[in-house]
């Protein structure tokens, strides 16, 4: 998903009302114009001498600069560059941003399927969302885009390249992407389409294990899950244990997070957020109710998972509902805001921080998992037939007397691991990981 240059945010409306956002929502006290009523107590009054450099340098730019720039143009930037001077994820936004926005929490839009965040000057890829042109190309978490249909990204262009990463279903793009921890810059040469996505998936792992797949957190998530849970209890019955995959997922409606990790706890604090205006500072609990009736879970991670999704993690982890398996999470914990200036026009603004459960703020550090896994791909080992494997390759070896006949012994599940380790090993250590906490739940031995 392509959000908007500095942005992996998530927002509400004024006035209590939640609004399509991108990473999380927040309530935002407002008066009629959108604009926070503590803000007109301010104590700090604006100096004289830096309202009149700023006429100064608004005129001779309107006289001097190289090519004429009308005043909208020009009032436009100079919000935009007040805005973009506080944090990475405050912003102006337009009717074509609120627009995106919109899009963006439905799932439905044009375009690669990348999240992205301007960092001192560059495009970062947050994360590449499953099943979208950007995922299927190769493009991972922590890789930049150093140059798009051959035009190098710099600061001053920065807003433009991004808005060219969206397009027309069918459109041609090539990027140059830089991937982390290498120096060679590649060409990725992509087809736009029409990205619709399906937040939740869930299939059977093994016998008595599930996999759960959340991609991002969009305003339906959480009923998804619940509605894709159910089919799969009536299929395969409840299971002995579940993997949560939140790797690359960029995060979403904080409101969906809150949903989907009450969804997984019967009790306990879920995620608080604090701030300088009364309406930033809430608390989100959890309700009795566990999907899962309390049977253990693996939470995947990367350093593409953030927002909302770090949400989740912080929840099952200071819970101790999970165990957290994989990377340091991206660390954003600040909320955004959308404050409404009129019908077309927006500022969403960071105005609170987010903490865990446990208190903790996870702003710029991220969440460390309980158990760390490097980055690695798996080959299978070239290794020739083995004559004798076990006591039953012996000649003139007795039976066991207990194993029905024609059973394969040799089929010990040994085989299927390597091929899950083979296709991705992470997930094929947390299932590991998953299976030995199951022996030890009461309710999964019984079965």
């Amino acid at each position: 998903m392509q959000p908007f240059p500095r942005a992996l945010a998530c927002a509400v409306t004024a006035a209590l009302a939640f609004a399509p956002l991108h990473a999380q929502d927040a309530p935002a006290a407002a008066t009629s114009a959108g604009v926070p009523a503590a803000a007109a107590s301010a104590p700090d009054p604006v100096d004289l001498d830096d309202v009149r450099n700023f006429s100064r340098v608004y005129e001779v730019i309107r006289q001097a600069y190289v090519e004429p720039v009308d005043n909208k143009t020009l009032m436009k930037a100079a919000i935009s560059g007040m805005l973009s001077g506080l944090d990475p994820h405050s912003e102006y936004l337009d009717k074509q941003g609120l627009e995106q926005l919109s899009e963006d929490t439905t799932g439905q839009y044009s375009g690669l399927g990348i999240e992205v965040l301007e960092v001192d000057g560059a495009l970062r890829i947050i994360a590449p969302i499953d099943d979208t042109p950007a995922a299927r190309a190769g493009i991972k978490p922590g890789d930049t885009i150093v140059k798009i249909d051959g035009k190098a990204v710099d600061p001053e262009n920065v807003d433009d390249m991004f808005r060219r990463l969206r397009g027309d279903p069918g459109s041609k793009i090539t990027l140059t992407i830089l991937h982390e921890k290498s120096d060679k810059p590649i060409d990725m040469h992509l087809v736009r389409e029409r990205i619709s996505v399906t937040s939740v998936k869930l299939r059977e792992l093994q016998p008595g294990y599930a996999y759960i797949r959340i991609s991002q957190f969009q305003e339906d998530t959480a009923g998804d899950l619940e509605k894709k849970f159910a089919a799969y209890v009536a299929k395969h019955g409840q299971p002995k244990g579940v993997v949560l995959d939140l790797r690359s997922n960029p995060g979403g409606l904080l409101t969906s997070a809150v949903a989907t990790s009450d969804d997984f706890l019967d009790a306990g604090g879920i995620v608080s957020t604090r701030g300088r205006l009364a309406d930033s500072n809430l608390k989100f609990t959890a309700h009795p109710g566990d999907l899962l009736d309390g049977a253990p879970m693996v939470l995947l991670v990367d350093n593409g998972t953030a927002s909302a999704a770090e949400i989740v993690a912080g929840a099952l982890k200071d819970n101790r509902r999970a165990l957290i398996v994989g990377r340091r999470t991206f660390g954003k914990g600040v909320v955004q805001t959308v404050l409404p200036l009129d019908a077309d026009h927006a500022v969403k603004l960071t105005t609170a921080r987010y903490y865990t459960p446990n208190g903790t703020s996870i702003q710029a550090e991220g969440i460390k998992p309980d158990i760390a896994l490097a980055d690695l791909t798996v080959n299978p080992a070239d290794n020739g037939p083995e004559l004798i494997n076990s006591e039953a390759d012996l000649k003139h070896h007795l039976a066991n007397e207990n194993t029905a006949s024609g059973q394969d012994i040799d089929n010990d599940g040994s085989a299927e691991n390597a091929k899950l380790a083979t296709e991705d090993y992470a997930l094929a250590q947390a299932l590991n990981i998953l299976k030995g906490l199951a022996l030890g739940h009461p309710a999964s031995a019984a079965k």
